[in-house]
């Protein structure tokens, strides 16, 4: 561990607009990739400048992703490979802050504004940013993960079109806990899936970070969903959330694809989806017509028999692996689709950011942590012994700090993955 102070982080000696030479980060690099208590070192390094259409941030705090334990473990590959030209990796992919400095041609925010920061960039003269979508951009890339310069610094370079106004009924922490989950529900849902009054949906891992999302969403359209959790206690938040119920999936842990099955435990398997397929209708009165994935491998099979025909299975991730293996034949025979998804575009972001601001969306947030907890939070994710999201404070002197307008702020959860 580094002999850095870190008590003096909330202190700045520069007013907006001017930046110091050097700041405090929590650096990966690549000869220490490994566990995070250990990739993880505070180093003072130098204060990124921006360039032409970027903005360089005060951060005030920052949000953990799982991401960023994958950057410190080197897998499932080296972060290094997506921007070779740094030596250095600072990850956090979620933040709110300060505007402290702009670059050329940034004419939209100033010094002074206050932000959060959403994690998508691509290149300005990428076509597709320009008529199709910044995701489907050759350039486009995840900041403070497959880029340098993330949120666990005391300042940040971003593009100017990462900048989304940060919402005056939320602390600096709680501003910082939900964009890259949030964001990703929002896409999944609304866009991929164009979700509506009176649809029903099957969300998996309703507790984790995408799924109170998920959930929150579905009540906001007016939508009916079945969260699928791993305890009493998150289902008990699903249902707080404004689920129509939930389905412990202890109880049909015989569903779960681990892959190379014999015939016979493939059989046994199948019936067990046919057990919670039931258990599913019997919570929403019909199959559901939107299935949101996350988990990939185990549970993917059982997504595709679920959903009601014409119905959409949309994923964006694969917890449990990515090489997924179903019965083709419920898919086309009943004419279902599968529909990939990733993250969000700076529209998206903004959109599904106004509902935060009118208090219809609220974050959900385990614990709040110091600038010099980077490393153990990241930690803790690796072991799975974290309840929830988890913000760390980098500007904020404390807690609790950053509110300008009274409305509702997260919720707070003692459960969650």
């Amino acid at each position: 561990m580094s002999s850095l102070d870190v008590t003096s982080v909330a202190d700045i000696s520069v007013e907006p607009g001017t930046l110091p030479e050097k700041m405090t980060a929590w650096v990966i690099r690549q000869d220490r990739e490994g566990e995070p208590v250990d990739a993880f070192q505070l180093e003072e390094i130098e204060v990124p400048e921006p360039g032409p259409f970027e903005v360089t941030v005060r951060v005030m705090a920052a949000g953990v992703n799982y991401n960023n334990v994958w950057a410190a473990l080197g897998q499932p590959v080296s972060v290094f490979r997506y921007h070779p030209e740094e030596d250095h990796h600072i990850g956090g992919s979620d933040a709110s802050g300060i505007v402290w400095k702009v670059g050329t041609g940034v004419t939209r925010w100033a010094p002074g504004d206050e932000v959060i920061i959403h994690c998508n960039q691509a290149s300005y003269e990428d076509v597709e940013v320009h008529g199709l979508d910044p995701m489907a951009a050759p350039s486009q890339k995840i900041w403070g993960y497959e880029t340098s310069w993330g949120s666990f610094a005391q300042f940040t370079k971003v593009q100017a079109q990462q900048l989304i106004p940060k919402p005056r009924n939320l602390t600096w922490e709680e501003a910082a806990s939900y964009g890259l989950v949030y964001f990703t529900a929002y896409r999944m849902l609304v866009d991929q899936c164009e979700l509506k009054a009176g649809d029903k949906v099957l969300i998996w891992g309703a507790a984790g970070g995408l799924g109170v999302f998920a959930v929150q969403l579905c009540a906001a359209a007016g939508a009916e969903c079945v969260g699928v959790v791993s305890s009493k206690e998150k289902g008990d938040l699903v249902m707080q959330l404004g689920a129509t119920g939930y389905i412990d999936r202890n109880e049909f842990k015989g569903m779960m694809r681990k892959g190379g099955e014999s015939p016979e435990q493939e059989k046994e398997r199948f019936g067990e989806s046919r057990r919670f397929a039931k258990a599913v209708k019997e919570i929403l009165g019909d199959a559901p017509d939107i299935v949101f994935e996350h988990v990939g491998k185990a549970t993917f099979p059982t997504s595709v028999f679920v959903v009601k025909p014409f119905g959409k299975v949309v994923i964006c991730a694969g917890t449990t692996g990515f090489d997924l293996d179903f019965d083709v034949r419920y898919l086309w025979m009943r004419q279902k689709q599968i529909i990939g998804s990733h993250f969000a575009n700076a529209y998206e972001c903004t959109k599904a950011n106004e509902l935060i601001e009118q208090g219809r969306i609220r974050p959900v947030l385990w614990r709040t942590m110091g600038f010099d907890g980077v490393a153990e939070a990241h930690q803790l994710m690796r072991d799975n012994k974290h309840l929830g999201k988890i913000a760390i404070l980098v500007g904020a002197e404390g807690a609790g700090l950053g509110r300008t307008e009274d409305g509702p702020g997260a919720i707070k959860a003692e459960v969650g993955a």
